[in-house]
């Protein structure tokens, strides 16, 4: 019900807005300014209609008359609306007839509103409306808060310009407006409490009230006991209340469903009721809104799905277990799955599991839904065929869960010998495929090499998945390795057979690696544009792939950081975090750490490290090895040190982490992590130069920048001439230190690498001085950093006085492409002649 008040400067009893009311501007102001003569507000209840329409009311003009009628969504007569709306608007009481005839010569300024029209379908009434909305005068305005959509002439008054609508989800609350309502918190944890409450809440008005007003403890996952019963008090009274039994039932059973649509409920209601159900529900603004933008699936609103899903109601297993058997008829393995575990038909869940494939697990909490499975029903139920021992293995990887994963894979032994010769050597492909990727996560390159290279012998066409896994991990070893030519050959291979048998996932993952290279030669536009493509692609799939956006995600934050665009990293760390999460992706680490790295960029210190320690926790918590994890978090937060001038700790731990990449027991770095050895190695020589400990750490740096550039990891070699002025500076060297700065500088702001200029400068504020660089001269041309592995090979070629036909035939490439690359080597290098490149090779130590 409407509070109403008296109100002082006009006649009558008005509404009055809560004390706790968080004002809309962005709503509010576009809706009074518009020129529309109808102002429809229609959304689920709790949407903050009512609030807002006060806060219209109170913005009106001066010369403006102004009427509040609340009908309480009331069934009313045609004759009883022509009776309210008389009273409400001053008149006499008048029949249709007189009041459209009185509407329609109105002659002053007025906002009549009307809040909370009828809930319930009433043809007659609609009509009624349909007709004093069409006849009234211009002068009048009408203001319409419901639930449901009034079944009048709306495209006629939209295509005349006559209608302004405000549906729910322009009526949630955003981020901005909730940090208003937390000023008693610190800036950076009132962003942080708001976007977790969003993420819970969908920014649902009553939502969002009822935490606010019970103190939610939002770092704690669970909500309050109190604000959950308070929660199903208002869904009684506000919903269910307005609702038969069967239609109370109905909602009930879809809103412990992830998506539904009219067939399902055809098959779940009964045959001409289940849709016309739907219909009605949908009708009265139950809160029901589409699945993933979807044209044909639709879902209950998320925060209160998971409302309902938490309550214990023991009958919803039979509704599960039929569900299962509607999608199972449809082939939809995936939910027929999830289905079967909510209806606890674990026997069934496994038989499903036979119609999965490798792709089902970058599903939507497929990896998750696996290993619940795999953990309470133990290995005789969820290991029973080869089949399942390769799923159950490929989720244990995918989580990080290792040790696991080493067992799992052990278990295809028991089925051992096959029938034939060839199915013996198919099986021991596969285990060598599995093999090779446990190994290679682990770090172990060598053995991982060669299970790679036997299963790819040996594995034939018809199993092409594990084909397309092989060639990812060799892809990813050779970008480990700097080996960016052999990594893209390999890549293209694997892309090629991805799209031969019409894999759009695979081919986004795959693309991922594709990424990686492109972005360590410096292009991280190219990257950016890439996955950008993949991810709406992905984004338009029947199953949105949740766990590889995830990971796309992330990487896009990475290189929006890397190019300086710090808002739009903090988005996609964000979604990408918030993905891995749900679908328990050992990559969440990697969007803590982008996270800390922004919180650096400001300074921010204390909730840098906070993300850094919040990473380990959740590693922990969730068993991965801290291989995975502890060299590249003890990497960035040398960075930190660093930056903070924390030299001696950054160097200790600088130490201790590099014996674990290099000696005879050393390990590979994690796959998402090509960079991470070589920052490593060159933060320790900045650390020890800091504190005197070596006299002469240029050629260390030198060594590592040269190296670089030949394998073409433009990136990197930026990075390590960054580091290399540094290192000039701190060993008092200042007018070289400004010379390689500047041309450092320049190859960055080429190649947009904006961050670890950023980095530097946190490093060494004196480099962000406008007097520091403002009387350097560039004396060298600069474009030679971005010369690739392949146009150096021709550049030493060239050196050494072959001919364009003998480099065609040392490189096997044609002739036609050496004189491309020559073309390019020269306008990189700013020459004309061959001479010219060749003794800018020399000087620049290219040959």
């Amino acid at each position: 019900m409407t509070a109403m008040t008296p109100c002082l400067d006009r006649p009558g009893f008005l509404p009055r807005l809560s004390s706790h009311h968080q004002p809309r501007a962005r709503l509010s102001e576009p809706l009074c300014g518009s020129a529309a003569r109808v102002r429809l507000l229609c959304a689920p209840p709790g949407s903050g209609k009512t609030a807002l329409m006060t806060e219209c009311l109170l913005l009106a003009p001066a010369n403006c008359t102004v009427h509040w009628l609340p009908l309480q969504g009331a069934s009313l007569s045609a004759g009883q609306l022509c009776q309210r709306l008389s009273q409400a608007l001053g008149l006499p009481e008048m029949d249709e007839e007189q009041l459209i005839a009185a509407l329609s010569r109105w002659p002053a300024p007025t906002w009549l509103f009307i809040d909370d029209y009828c809930r319930w379908p009433d043809p007659a009434l609609d009509a009624l409306l349909d007709r004093l909305l069409a006849s009234s005068s211009p002068a009048l305005i009408w203001w319409i808060s419901t639930r449901r959509r009034p079944q009048c002439n709306w495209p006629r008054l939209l295509l005349d310009d006559e209608l302004y609508e405000c549906e729910s989800s322009t009526l949630a609350l955003t981020e901005a407006e909730i940090v208003q309502t937390l000023a008693h918190l610190p800036a950076e944890q009132a962003a942080s409490v708001a976007r977790r409450m969003v993420q819970r809440s969908g920014g649902w008005c009553a939502g969002v009230r009822m935490a606010l007003l019970q103190k939610c403890d939002w770092a704690n996952s669970n909500q309050p006991q109190q604000r959950l019963e308070t929660l199903l008090d208002y869904l009684q009274h506000e919903l269910f209340n307005h609702l038969t039994p069967e239609l109370a039932e109905v909602w009930r059973v879809l809103a412990n469903l992830p998506r539904f649509n009219a067939q399902l409920c055809e098959h779940l209601f009964g045959a001409g009721e289940g849709a016309q159900s739907l219909r009605l529900l949908q009708t009265l603004g139950c809160f029901i809104e589409p699945w993933q933008d979807s044209a044909d699936w639709l879902q209950v609103f998320p925060p209160l799905s998971r409302v309902m899903q938490d309550e214990h109601w023991p009958a919803v297993r039979s509704w599960h277990r039929r569900a299962c058997q509607w999608f199972a008829a449809s082939e939809d393995w995936h939910s027929a799955f999830e289905q079967a575990l909510l209806a606890e038909e674990h026997e069934t869940a496994v038989s499903l599991l036979q119609h999965f494939t490798f792709e089902h697990l970058f599903e939507e909490q497929t990896v998750v839904l696996l290993l619940r499975l795999h953990e309470r029903q133990g290995e005789q139920l969820t290991l029973a065929t080869p089949h399942l021992v390769g799923l159950v293995t490929a989720a244990l990887l995918f989580a990080g869960r290792f040790e696991q994963a080493e067992e799992c894979i052990a278990h295809l032994s028991r089925f051992l010998p096959q029938p034939s010769a060839a199915l013996q050597r198919q099986l021991i492909a596969r285990w060598q495929a599995q093999q090779g990727w446990l190994l290679h996560l682990q770090g172990r390159m060598e053995p991982a090499r060669e299970h790679f290279q036997q299963a790819l012998s040996e594995l034939s066409d018809e199993v092409w998945l594990a084909r397309l896994l092989c060639l990812s991990g060799q892809t990813q070893q050779a970008l480990l390795c700097g080996e960016l030519e052999q990594a893209h050959i390999i890549n293209r291979q694997a892309l090629c057979l991805a799209r031969a048998h019409g894999s759009l996932l695979f081919e986004g993952l795959l693309e991922l690696d594709h990424a990686q290279l492109l972005e360590q030669r410096g292009a991280a536009a190219r990257a950016e544009h890439l996955l950008a493509g993949v991810c709406e692609l992905l984004s338009e799939c029947a199953q949105r792939p949740i766990p590889l956006l995830g990971r796309i995600a992330l990487h896009r934050g990475r290189l929006a950081l890397s190019r300086g665009l710090d808002e739009q990293a903090s988005i996609f760390f964000q979604n990408g975090l918030d993905n891995c999460l749900r679908s328990h992706d050992k990559r969440v680490l990697y969007g803590y750490l982008g996270l800390a790295r922004l919180a650096a960029n400001r300074t921010d210190y204390a909730q840098a490290f906070e993300y850094l320690r919040e990473a380990e926790r959740l590693m922990q918590q969730r068993r991965i090895p801290d291989s995975v994890y502890r060299g590249a978090l003890l990497q960035v937060s040398s960075e930190f040190w660093l930056q903070q001038g924390r030299t001696e700790l950054a160097r200790e731990a600088l130490s201790r982490v590099l014996r674990h990449f290099r000696g005879a027991n050393a390990v590979q770095a994690p796959p998402a992590t090509l960079e991470l050895v070589p920052r490593i190695e060159y933060l320790l020589i900045l650390a020890e130069a800091r504190l005197k400990q070596e006299k002469d750490p240029a050629p260390r740096i030198q060594a590592l920048a040269a190296y670089a550039l030949r394998q073409g990891m433009i990136s990197l070699h930026v990075e390590l001439s960054l580091a290399l002025a540094q290192v000039a500076r701190l060993v008092g060297d200042k007018e070289n230190a400004l010379h390689l700065f500047e041309r450092a500088r320049l190859m960055a702001e080429r190649c947009e690498l904006k961050q670890i200029l950023r980095e530097l400068y946190l490093r060494e504020p004196d480099f962000n001085s406008s007097a520091l660089t403002k009387h350097c001269l560039l004396s060298e041309p600069t474009s030679e950093c971005m010369l690739s592995k392949r146009e150096v090979e021709v550049l030493q070629c060239i050196a050494q006085g072959n001919s364009n036909q003998q480099i065609a035939e040392k490189l096997y490439i044609s002739v036609h492409t050496v004189k491309t690359h020559a073309r390019r080597i020269h306008g990189k290098l700013g020459v004309e002649r061959r001479t010219q490149a060749v003794a800018t090779a020399k000087r620049l130590g290219l040959c």
